[in-house]
């Protein structure tokens, strides 16, 4: 009788030890609440990270050699090169 239990014991220990990694594995039912708060703190820095993006998109479309702006070559050239008449003066807008 013994021998004929020791299969459906094993069976129980296996799907015991299964439902109890399932809820409390990493990637179990208590993780949910961790993922979700991840979820949210990585979607909040796709939207800054986006938002960066888009700036520099616009600066690089300023800087196009086809149809540059005069005004963001202008000054980035005397910003790099550290190039100023005497009678200039240079206000920082950042």
């Amino acid at each position: 009788m013994l021998r004929r239990a020791i299969v459906p014991a094993v069976a129980v220990i296996v799907i015991a030890g299964l439902g109890a990694y399932t809820m409390f594995g990493p990637n179990g039912a208590r993780a949910y609440g961790d993922v979700k708060r991840k979820l949210a703190v990585s979607e909040r820095r796709l939207v800054v990270l986006n938002a960066k993006r888009a700036e520099w998109q616009n600066k690089v479309a300023l800087l196009d050699p086809r149809k540059a702006d005069p005004d963001m070559v202008d000054e980035l050239t005397r910003k790099k090169l550290n190039v100023v008449h005497p009678d200039e003066m240079i206000v920082p807008l950042n």
